[in-house]
């Protein structure tokens, strides 16, 4: 399953308005995309589509986290996510 590493650029993490921004992102991808922290079992992995998750998830500033996808388009929706998520969304 191909996978992304990417560490979190938002000051406030992926909470709040950065949270929103990635979820609506992901959910409009025709892959099915999870989110965890790096260091956490695979079945443990959130959907990242999902803002409740997101924010369950407590991603602050500078944490890394994993990006996984599977099927036609995986590669690219990790792409798009990955650099979404190594944008500060609260300056945007």
């Amino acid at each position: 399953m191909p996978e992304r590493k990417a560490v979190v650029a938002s000051a406030s993490g992926l909470h709040a308005r950065p949270a929103a921004l990635f979820a609506e992102a992901a959910g409009d991808l025709d892959v099915e995309v999870t989110i965890a922290l790096d260091g956490t079992p695979e079945d443990e992995a959130m959907d990242a589509s999902s803002i409740l998750s997101l924010m369950t998830l407590g991603a602050g500033n500078g944490d890394t986290v994993v990006l996984r996808a599977e099927g036609p388009g995986a590669d690219e929706a990790l792409d798009k996510l990955a650099a979404l998520v190594e944008t500060d969304l609260d300056a945007v």
